[in-house]
Formats: C-alpha cells, sequence, structure tokens
C-alpha cells in the first residue's frame, strides 16, 4: 500500500514540532528563572535567620528597626572594635524610643528617650561606676518636670521641679553627701520665692532667708548661729601632746583642721600620727617613730597630751 504525504500536511507537521520546540525552550527557561528566584530567597532567609535584622537600610536609604554601633562603626580608640557603643532603633531614618549609650569600660552611660529623631522623654545619666547621676524628662533641649542628681555615692544631691518652660518652679532640695537636707525652698520660674532654710550637716537649721522675685531681704533674714556641744571641764590636766609636722597629711576627702579624729602620713607615705587631736596636737592616740632609713622604732602611746608608754610592734 502506497503513502502519499500531502504537502499541506507536511507544513502542519513542522510548525507543530516548531511549535513543540518553543514550549520546551520556555518552559526551561521559565523552571530556570524559578530555581534561581527559590535560590535567591533561600540566601535571603539564610542571611535573615543568620545574620540578623539590625542595622537595616530600606529601599529609600532609611534606617529602620534595631540599630546598633560597635567601636569599628564610631571609630574610638577608646572601644574594642567589637564592643556596643550605642544602640537603639530608627523609624525613617529618625531615633525613636530609649537609645543607650555605653562606657568603654562597658558600663551604662546614658539612657535617652527619642521622637522622631529628637531627645523627648525619661531620661538617665549614669557614672563610670555604674551608680545613676541624673534622671528627668528632657524637651527641646531643657529638663522639666521633676529631676534629680546625685553623688557618686548614690546619695541625692539635689532634686529640683522644673515648669514646661525649663525654670525651676516648686520645691527645691539640696543635700550633703551624707543625704542631709542641707537648703530647700521654694522657686518661681528661676527665682528663689519666700523663705530659704538652710541647715548644718547635723541637721540644726543654719538660716531663714527671705526673697522677694529672686532678690535677697537683709532685714527679714534670721542666721541661727551652730549650737556646740557642751564641753565638760577635765580635772586632769592635759599634757603637750606631741605637735604635727610639717609634711605629714592625711589620706582623706576632707582636709586636716587640726582636730577630732585624724590618721597621718609622713613624706614616705608611712603611718605617722593615729588619733584625737587638739589645734594640730596629737592628745589621745599613737605616735610612730621611724629612723632615717624609714624602719619603724617605736609606737608611742599617749592619753591626755601625755606619753604613758609604747605599743608593741607587730611582726608583718
Amino acid at each position: 500500500m502506497n503513502c502519499k504525504i500531502h504537502w499541506t500536511n507536511y507544513i502542519f507537521v513542522c510548525n507543530s514540532i516548531n511549535l513543540m520546540k518553543k514550549a520546551f525552550f520556555s518552559l526551561l527557561i521559565f523552571t530556570t528563572i524559578a530555581s534561581c528566584s527559590l535560590a535567591s530567597s533561600a540566601i535571603q532567609a539564610y542571611d535573615l535567620y543568620n545574620n540578623d535584622t539590625i542595622n537595616i537600610i530600606d529601599a529609600n536609604n532609611f534606617k529602620q528597626g534595631k540599630w546598633v554601633y560597635f567601636g569599628k562603626d564610631k571609630n574610638l580608640p577608646s572601644y574594642e572594635s567589637s564592643q556596643i557603643v550605642e544602640e537603639g532603633e530608627y523609624i525613617d531614618n529618625r531615633k525613636m524610643g530609649i537609645w543607650k549609650k555605653y562606657f568603654p569600660n562597658g558600663k551604662l552611660q546614658n539612657e535617652i528617650t527619642y521622637k522622631s529623631g529628637r531627645p523627648n522623654g525619661h531620661a538617665k545619666i549614669y557614672y563610670k561606676n555604674g551608680n545613676l547621676k541624673e534622671e528627668g524628662l528632657w524637651k527641646s533641649n531643657k529638663w522639666i518636670g521633676n529631676y534629680k542628681y546625685y553623688y557618686e555615692n548614690g546619695n541625692l544631691y539635689h532634686e529640683f521641679a522644673y515648669s514646661d518652660r525649663g525654670k525651676r518652679s516648686g520645691p527645691q532640695k539640696y543635700y550633703y553627701e551624707t543625704g542631709q537636707v542641707m537648703i530647700e525652698g521654694e522657686w518661681e520660674e528661676g527665682k528663689e520665692a519666700g523663705v530659704i532654710k538652710e541647715y548644718y550637716e547635723d541637721g540644726s537649721i543654719k538660716a531663714e532667708k527671705f526673697f522677694n522675685n529672686g532678690s535677697l531681704d537683709p532685714e527679714k533674714t534670721i542666721v541661727f548661729e551652730k549650737e556646740e556641744p557642751e564641753v565638760v571641764p577635765d580635772p586632769e590636766p592635759e599634757g603637750k601632746g606631741v605637735v604635727v609636722e610639717k609634711g605629714e597629711v592625711t589620706r582623706t576627702v576632707e582636709p586636716f583642721n587640726g582636730t577630732g579624729y585624724h590618721k597621718l602620713y609622713n613624706k614616705n607615705r608611712q603611718i605617722s600620727k593615729d588619733g584625737i587631736f587638739k589645734n594640730y596636737k596629737l592628745k589621745d592616740g599613737k605616735w610612730y617613730r621611724y629612723n632615717k632609713d624609714g624602719i619603724l622604732l617605736k609606737i608611742e602611746v599617749y592619753k591626755k597630751g601625755k606619753y604613758i608608754g609604747d605599743a608593741q610592734i607587730e611582726e608583718e
């Protein structure tokens, strides 16, 4: 049986083959693109999971989300390259919420609240030892509302009240480092108003000063003498005591005033006198005696200014 193929059928068959080829290559290209897209998504997901989501810059070149600045970012010589210097959150390139900054020792330096890129809200500032130094509400480059400032030992230094304009208004207090109130009174728009009371460190009243719109009225001011404790005379006469020598110093913050309990050191930083002084003379305590080479020879004991014997030298 003879088989004849008409030319029209031949053209139809060829066209079908060409269409199949095009479909195949289109499918191959689509598959390749899809595979690449899936691979790219997988890489992005891996980076997101394994790296993190910090320090993101969006398509508009805006900083977004959590940001952490390290020593290498700030190029600060006192910080390690991997040490955190500052951290917080951005929204559209503006700082928002609480931002924290750190000292080179790793302790907090400050915590500042931001709104739309500006400090606006509760703020805390710290000493290098980690103790709180200042705290209050910061807005438009000034404190408002209640504000506190602390000594480095953690005790209050002063606590103020500010108006919305940043002027001291309302009750104000200053404190000694021991915690005792030093000054207290009312302020109005940054000026003293009415009676301002001052106290001695023992808590007794020192002065009552009257102010009118920030101006002192001396006629209404009262100053109180400090009540000294009654001194009971000693029936037994005191000895002369031991005179403080030139170059002897204390190691305390308070200067040596020649009276009261003190521990003195010589120029070689060796303890020289330890006890109760009166008018720059050792009355009750110990006098450490050294030779010219700095070797301790003896420890003389004094009571009421009189030598009563030697203390035992303990071997180290």
